[in-house]
């Protein structure tokens, strides 16, 4: 099946003939989809409520815990294009109407003052066109302007990633979503000695433009806030990639004869996050960034989920080292056991019939893992992924993140669940990855191999089956500890389109 020419590029990726051959057949057979026990909600404790006291106790754990001297770092996934973003302005571009035809192209031109790009974009139009977007507008001639701002004569914004767009104008700059995360780390990840610690995993294409932009940067907003960045970079690792197959699951080819590999989705930056060394580490996407009039309740939450990590951690470790002293009696056995199960929403009927010897072991086994807290947000729209009570390949019963593309829609038991879900997930957690001896957790051993999924796709014309990893926040982290927490829907602002950046939340 595979050539002395396909072999050498499996070489040259770090991938192994075993990996595609498995690969391959995840094709054939498929994926699995999760077993669920219910939707996580607050009523029936899935999800913590926390009181204004609560809350606030939370935020005073996080100071009293940055005074020890702990590592903390800000992770931020930033190689996604922004092409979708400009989804609808391409249509246009390409489409036969001279003239804004629908709802969301007039809004575009109608708000076009209110866009943080518009200078540099009027200056474009000026440059290429001889007409600033007002005189281009009275002309008629609004495919310019859109060709101007997506195009590689004007901004090349339809080429470039989000994280490196004018998102925010404020009375003496604009800033891209990269300095607002920039800005963020300051405002609640720094450490005790004033160090802000942010990685952003890129594309190798792009690389170089977000080195340029925090060389020119980063000197002005450590002034600002009297802190000292560490800025980091990496790339998806080519090991991670995933063969593209046929629609009869055979590798797919270009026309050149070489097999096909594409990105093994978001999940594949597990990899990425396993070779961070933090003791805490915040992860955000790119694109859920506010102008600083916005930030306190961000800063505040992102404090307060932070301090609920470090105290259920404080506790975990306390309960580790008491099962391993082997002086635990029945009454603190059954306490860790309720902890696990109250707490944890790590639940399995096993634990009941085991002898002392055998809880005390399965104990360590389930507290011994990352942990994650992830903030929730009401669902106030359609329902999408969010958190559920699943079961796992032991038989235990945890709190996941879900898509989708994992829910069984078939099942109407499963369908009622997915639609009345009450929260869903914006990408806001906070991470342990050490142990309670401070060693790192190899993060690869705790990913739910069986929890990927395959999309179509197509290429020049030719349709494709996709192999997708599990997820960064779904089965990439399906055996870590995971509590989630309510936190309020201002500090979820994405920008998936970019009539988004003209919403209150980013002007």
């Amino acid at each position: 099946m595979f050539t002395s020419e396909d072999k050498k590029i499996f070489a040259l990726k770090g991938i192994s003939e075993d990996t595609i051959n498995h690969q391959l057949s995840q094709f054939h057979s498929g994926f699995p989809f999760l077993r669920l026990k219910a939707a996580a909600s607050t009523t029936n404790g899935g999800i913590k409520s926390l009181s204004v006291e609560q809350s606030q106790n939370c935020i005073d754990v996080w100071q009293e815990y940055l005074k020890d001297n702990h590592t903390i770092l800000k992770f931020v996934p930033a190689s996604g294009a922004a092409s979708r973003m400009f989804k609808n302005l391409f249509e246009f571009l390409t489409g036969d109407s001279e003239v804004p035809n629908n709802d969301f192209i007039k809004t575009f031109f109608d708000k076009i003052e209110h866009y943080a790009f518009f200078d540099a974009l009027n200056d474009a139009c000026i440059v290429n066109n001889g007409l600033d977007i007002d005189a281009l507008i009275k002309e008629g001639k609004y495919k310019a302007i859109i060709e101007n701002l997506l195009g590689e004569q004007g901004l090349s914004y339809g080429n470039l990633p989000k994280g490196l767009l004018f998102f925010h104008s404020y009375d003496d700059c604009v800033r891209t979503p990269l300095e607002e995360h920039l800005v963020e780390g300051a405002l609640y990840a720094t450490d005790n000695e004033g160090n802000v610690k942010i990685h952003f995993t890129v594309s190798a294409e792009h690389k170089p433009l977000f080195e340029d932009l925090v060389v020119a940067k980063l000197k002005s907003y450590e002034e600002e806030f009297g802190v000292h960045y560490t800025i980091t970079f990496s790339e998806q690792k080519s090991n991670t990639d995933t063969i593209a197959a046929t629609t009869d699951n055979q590798p797919f080819r270009n026309e050149d004869g070489s097999i096909l590999f594409r990105p093994g989705g978001h999940g594949a930056l597990i990899e990425n996050l396993n070779d961070i060394d933090a003791d805490v580490i915040f992860i955000k996407n790119i694109d859920n960034v506010v102008p600083d009039k916005f930030k306190s309740s961000v800063i505040k939450n992102k404090k307060m989920l932070a301090g609920y990590l470090v105290s259920i951690q404080q506790q975990i470790f306390d309960y580790i080292r008491q099962l391993r002293s082997n002086n635990c009696s029945v009454e603190k056995l059954d306490e860790i056991k309720h902890f696990l199960s109250d707490t944890l929403c790590c639940t399995s009927s096993k634990a009941d019939t085991l002898t002392e010897t055998a809880l005390i072991d399965y104990l360590l086994q389930k507290l011994n893992r990352p942990i994650r807290v992830c903030g929730m947000v009401k669902n106030v729209g359609e329902p999408g992924g969010g958190p559920f009570f699943a079961y796992n390949s032991d038989g235990s019963i945890s709190l996941q993140i879900l898509e989708s593309s994992q829910i069984d829609t078939t099942n109407k038991q499963y369908q009622e669940m997915f639609l009345q879900g009450t929260h869903f997930n914006p990408v806001d957690l906070v991470c342990a990855i050490k142990d309670v001896d401070g060693n790192p957790f190899n993060l690869i051993e705790y990913v739910d191999p069986q929890t990927g999924f395959i999309s179509h796709k197509s290429k020049n014309g030719r349709e494709l089956k996709a192999l997708e990893l599990p997820g960064l926040w779904n089965g990439a982290m399906s055996d870590w500890n995971t509590l989630f927490v309510e936190v309020p829907l201002d500090t979820f602002n994405p920008v998936k389109t970019v009539n988004d950046l003209i919403r209150p939340q980013h002007q």
